[in-house]
């Protein structure tokens, strides 16, 4: 069995230094591959050297809206830098959080605008972050459109009616370990409803842990559990769910 974790943030200091062992646990629990998403200059510098070192290992990289007030015209010329490297799959995670809101509504959706403007540029996908501002994402998304390669809604926590909304729009559903949870009704629907060939699954580690891990620290191996509450949900094998996952993300990011 091989498991995709489309989103683990292996490059933060909770993880320094047992980054091999975090990985190796992963094999053991059938989670081969792994996307590292890096926000800022030290998760992407980090991201790209683990993606350097460890071949099972990709990166995303791109700049978190709560870091919205720092994008300069240097900071892009950085991003356009590093998006070149050739285990860099998708520009993100981008997009609004009205939840923290350390920077004003406008700067965050401006900046927001000019990463998917980006990503079309260098014909790449883009990994989209949303707390708190589900209708406003999906408006900047609609009126800028998404390119030719697509787009990720990361940990998705909206509703099925959403979630349809936002695969009209070319986008991809990603769901995390909060899909394990009891009182996730809406994304128990969005996991039962939706196509296999529109869904990805993902860790968010160190954030987020599933069930039966809930409140500890998240690991990329948990990804295994997010799959298995799936297949449970929607009557699957976990294998076809892995399979299928699996598939679905070395076909968005072009891996043979």
């Amino acid at each position: 069995m091989e498991i995709f974790d489309t989103h683990t943030h292996l490059n933060i200091e909770t993880f320094c230094g047992r980054e091999a062992d975090e990985l190796a646990l992963a094999q053991e629990m059938g989670v081969m591959l792994h996307n590292v998403v890096g926000f800022d200059h030290t998760t992407i510098e980090k991201a790209i050297e683990l993606a350097e070192r460890f071949p099972q290992v990709y990166a995303t990289i791109g700049w978190h809206p709560t870091e919205a007030g720092s994008y300069t015209k240097e900071t892009e010329i950085y991003l356009r830098k590093k998006l070149q490297h050739q285990k860099v799959l998708a520009l993100g995670e981008i997009g609004l959080d009205y939840y923290w809101m350390e920077d004003p509504q406008d700067v965050q959706e401006a900046v927001f605008r000019r990463q998917i403007q980006l990503s079309k540029e260098l014909d790449l996908p883009f990994v989209v972050h949303t707390r708190d501002a589900l209708d406003d994402t999906y408006a900047v998304i609609a009126s800028e459109g998404v390119g030719p390669r697509g787009g990720i809604m990361h940990s998705y926590s909206g509703s099925w009616g959403m979630a349809e909304r936002f695969m009209d729009l070319g986008m991809m559903i990603s769901l995390s370990g909060v899909v394990t949870f009891k009182k996730s009704e809406d994304l128990h629907e969005v996991a039962t409803k939706i196509p296999l060939d529109k869904l990805l699954v993902e860790t968010d580690a160190p954030y987020l842990a599933p069930v039966p891990k809930r409140g500890r620290e998240n690991k990329t191996a948990y990804t295994r559990y997010v799959v298995e509450k799936i297949a449970d949900l929607k009557g699957l094998s976990v294998e076809e769910v892995a399979k299928a996952t699996t598939e679905n993300a070395k076909r968005f990011f072009k891996l043979d």
